[in-house]
């Protein structure tokens, strides 16, 4: 790992010339994703079958997944594993449940109402991952808030392959409730989600991860529908004091690692023993490490050991990273809540690793990465709702208030607002 040391203003202007450096210019993705999104809108159904033999190497017949195919799937996945996806829907829904917004209204003026009403999505698409790796946990993730939210109906999309989709992805969409799912991915899925096709109904909202070319159609569709949020590689960071154990940090900073050779994983720290002894434990654990080699690349790129003089500056320095997670080991880890301004999920003390946000606490693990975490938010019940304001005047109310709006509305050059108004009352 990279070691940083010097005062926080050195420290900083380090990391975002080494944000400069990672960024890069994805034109050709950008062209490629918008020919393919043309070809979905004006041939549908035949245009995702083309692709999916192009890019999948899978001819398909049918692009749907029947309800029989997905019963015998969740047969198939051993009890212990559909135990473990029960019992983390469950904590999924008691925590979300608390996130749910209601209706108001308010009569505090005389003759006036006003309100605002909190109104489910239609419909809402959520994209899983195909490739080497299957993820039920995002499955529950992404839908449950969802369901919460009351969408009416949830429709997945999501790689097709010669083995067929993973049993264990079928069995996640049945624990979760989707109601329609699709065999089609990439940008293609996207597009199919976004401007529907014969099979594929268009949705309100599509969310999920996937790769830069399913990042890249997301961005594309914005604002034909909503989207969750542009998701970059994993990222960990972890603020520790010298009480702190090296092999825990160690194990949590490679638990990120493992996910992509283009993850962070960040310790900031006042102790160079800790970091001394952080660093030796990596070394120890990626020995025998299943994607030892993923992670050693992560590591060695975009590991960093950042060594500072007090508890202030750790705080300074992780507000404007701004990580997807965060994890404080410090003493009385509860104490620094507040010092914390900018993070996706924030875990304290010692026990709470952050693979617990990712599989069994039921808090989300769709995060914001690259920094957006000082503007954007984890997934939640909040991103599967829309809101509409209500407004009631009595003629009296609104002759009380006549006078003030036609002056705006002049002010603002604006004199049909202004006789909207004052022809009420001629």
């Amino acid at each position: 790992m990279k070691w940083l040391t010097g005062n926080t203003k050195e420290i900083l202007t380090a990391l975002n010339e080494e944000a400069k450096l990672t960024q890069v210019d994805n034109q050709k993705v950008e062209e490629q994703v918008r020919q393919i999104i043309q070809e979905v809108i004006q041939n549908g159904d035949q245009a995702l079958k083309a692709y999916s033999k192009k890019f999948d190497q899978v001819t398909l017949q049918d692009l749907s997944i029947s309800k029989e195919t997905i019963d015998l799937a969740y047969q198939r996945v051993e009890i212990e594993v559909i135990k473990a996806l029960e019992a983390a829907k469950e904590n999924i829904v008691s925590y979300h449940q608390k996130q749910k917004q209601h209706d108001f209204m308010d009569t505090e003026q005389k003759g006036v109402l006003r309100g605002q009403l909190v109104l489910p999505l239609a419909r809402v698409g959520v994209y899983v991952p195909g490739g080497t790796a299957a993820y039920p946990s995002s499955v529950l993730m992404n839908v449950l808030p969802a369901k919460i939210a009351g969408v009416k109906e949830i429709i997945m999309v999501t790689p097709p392959s010669d083995e067929g989709i993973p049993d264990v992805i079928l069995a996640a969409a049945k624990i979760a409730g989707v109601d329609k799912i699709f065999q089609v991915g990439g940008a293609q899925g996207i597009a199919a989600l976004a401007y529907g096709t014969e099979t594929v109904s268009k949705v309100d909202k599509i969310v999920g991860p996937g790769n830069i070319y399913v990042a890249t159609a997301k961005k594309q569709v914005f604002g034909t529908v909503g989207i969750d949020m542009i998701a970059g590689p994993s990222e960990i960071g972890i603020l520790a004091d010298e009480i702190a154990n090296p092999v825990y940090i160690a194990a949590d900073l490679l638990s990120q690692a493992e996910h992509d050779t283009l993850a962070r994983a960040i310790l900031i720290t006042n102790s160079p023993n800790l970091a001394t002894q952080v660093e030796k434990e990596i070394v120890r654990q990626l020995a025998t490490l299943p994607r030892k080699q993923i992670a050693e690349q992560a590591i060695q790129n975009h590991g960093r050991i950042i060594i500072v003089a007090t508890i202030e500056e750790m705080f300074t320095i992780m507000n404007e990273i701004a990580p997807e997670h965060l994890e404080v080991q410090l003493t009385d880890p509860i104490s620094y809540l507040h010092e914390i301004k900018n993070a996706g999920s924030i875990f304290l003390g010692e026990y709470a690793s952050e693979p617990v946000g990712d599989y069994f606490s039921g808090t989300n693990h769709v995060l914001p990465t690259s920094g957006t975490a000082k503007f954007y938010s984890p997934l939640g019940v909040y991103d599967f709702v829309k809101y509409s304001q209500v407004t009631y005047y009595t003629k009296e109310a609104l002759a009380d208030a006549k006078d003030a709006i036609t002056i705006l509305a002049r002010k603002e050059g604006l004199e049909a607002h202004a006789r909207a108004v004052e022809c009420r009352f001629n």
